[in-house]
């Protein structure tokens, strides 16, 4: 899913690399094949590795079951199509992405030059100091309109990486995304989202409610296996969700590879 978000095209390179050490070391690749309990005690493994990742977490809000809620999930996979307007329930690390997703139109400036310095006015001959452009940032328009809420009063997005989180929110910014702290959810019904903030009550007419407010472990076969001769490792989501990135997964089974 990382690698549809703006700006994290490099994921291809990570799946494509792993891809040739699979095939470099001959291992056994299943696809499209689901684990269980059974099929891995018929097999006979001694070491069973769960990284069977995260699934998102729904909050308890009135209406979460109201066919205008999406999980990102359904979201990234383009399992579901987004209207016109969406609200985003939750301003994290994934909060932010789908945003980028949500708002972005245009080639990715990640990957054509020319879009990223027309978008942030950029003058790559240096006519004005600081290579500024004459016209300033021109940034693409949004594909949609985006509301960004997040329950806690505090700064939206503060806890993105200390070198690049100003540019995520510079770039939702640009594409007009409303940005909202301190927010209580109240309902969602054929109206829309009903929030609160600061005791002023509203109503977002969205077309779409994209929920990502965290995920919980998905690990429900390592109790399954409890009891089995196998030894069990949890690694990634599966052992913890909170605040789960590539780094600390793809960190988690090289070293229990290693220790194995």
């Amino acid at each position: 899913m990382a690698v549809r978000i703006p700006g994290k095209e490099e994921f291809y390179e990570t799946l494509r690399y792993f891809d040739r050490q699979l095939a470099l070391t001959g291992a056994d690749l299943r696809l499209g094949v689901r684990a269980t309990e059974s099929l891995l005690h018929q097999e006979g493994y001694d070491e069973i590795v769960l990284a069977t990742g995260v699934t998102p977490r729904m909050p308890e809000i009135e209406g979460i079951g109201h066919p205008k809620v999406l999980t990102y999930v359904e979201v990234l996979t383009g399992e579901k199509t987004v209207g016109r307007r969406a609200a985003i329930i939750g301003a994290g690390g994934i909060g932010f992405d789908v945003a980028e997703y949500l708002t972005h139109s245009g080639s990715p400036t990640s990957l054509d030059r020319g879009a990223f310095l027309t978008q942030w006015g950029i003058d790559p001959d240096y006519g004005k100091a600081g290579g500024l452009a004459p016209g300033g940032p021109v940034p693409p328009r949004p594909a949609r309109s985006v509301y960004l809420l997040q329950r806690k009063s505090s700064k939206m997005g503060k806890d993105l990486g200390k070198t690049t989180g100003w540019i995520h929110r510079a770039t939702l910014k640009m594409s007009g995304v409303a940005m909202m702290a301190g927010v209580a959810y109240r309902k969602i019904d054929d109206e829309g989202l009903h929030i609160s903030v600061k005791k002023n009550r509203e109503v977002l007419r969205v077309d779409h409610v994209v929920v990502c407010a965290g995920q919980n472990p998905l690990r429900e076969l390592a109790d399954a296996l409890t009891g089995t001769d196998a030894t069990v490792h949890l690694i990634g989501g599966a052992d913890v969700a909170a605040e789960l990135d590539a780094k600390r997964a793809i960190d988690q089974g090289m070293r229990l590879g290693i220790a194995m």
